[in-house]
């Protein structure tokens, strides 16, 4: 009888000690839950990666959205548009395309289209690009025309808004100028002032139909 009885009473105290044990964790577990709580609107899961933004400039100013063909004069030349075929150049009469599309790619960088005039001939419609030329040796490099490829970081180019309806263009830290003798060249300014700006002028929606 003896035995019995502290059999009985060893299994309701080691049940007893059981739901301690368990009720003890479960108080643990919501403590912890309650001690690091949730931040509200806080998404589970992997981390979506941010979009691509593009610069404010090219959000309110219609010139750098995409959607317009414009000329490039240089505000300090000779009043004629810059064209492009071989190589960018100021007003000269090589037959090259003078109508251009800055479109932004996000942040400050644009690919700059190049086209040749309206005029039906279908190779006009389809755009080439600018490029730094690869094969120029620093401190002074030219631009060229291209089959335009926008993750080439040669093809990027950026445009900043001078506030006076005039732009600086630039690639990387160098910045397109006119040097004398030399024609337009992207340069490093270093101590030097920044004294070739450009304007913009809008020659209507860019909705060219390439070719096939």
């Amino acid at each position: 009888m003896f035995t019995m009885k502290w059999v009985t009473g060893a299994a309701m105290l080691a049940c007893t000690g059981a739901l301690v044990a368990c009720q003890g964790g479960a108080d643990k577990a919501s403590g912890a839950a309650a001690g690091t709580p949730t931040p509200s609107g806080a998404v589970t899961g992997a981390p979506t990666p941010p979009a691509p933004t593009t610069s404010s400039a090219a959000a309110t100013d219609p010139l750098l959205s995409g959607k317009r063909e414009v000329t490039i004069t240089r505000v300090q030349g000779s009043g004629k548009p810059l064209e492009i075929s071989g190589r960018l150049e100021e007003g000269g009469d090589t037959g090259g395309r003078t109508l251009f599309v800055p479109t932004p790619i996000g942040g400050d960088r644009y690919v700059i289209r190049a086209f040749g005039t309206k005029d039906g001939h279908p190779a006009n419609d389809d755009p080439s690009c600018w490029q730094v030329n690869g094969l120029d040796i620093e401190p002074e490099l030219t631009i060229g025309a291209v089959v335009c490829d926008q993750d080439d970081p040669i093809q990027r180019f950026t445009i900043i808004a001078k506030g006076d309806g005039t732009y600086a263009i630039g690639s990387e830290t160098r910045f397109l100028q006119h040097l004398p003798g030399n024609g337009l060249v992207l340069k490093e300014l270093g101590n030097a002032k920044l004294d070739t700006t450009f304007r913009f002028a809008d020659k209507g929606p860019a909705d060219r139909q390439p070719i096939n």
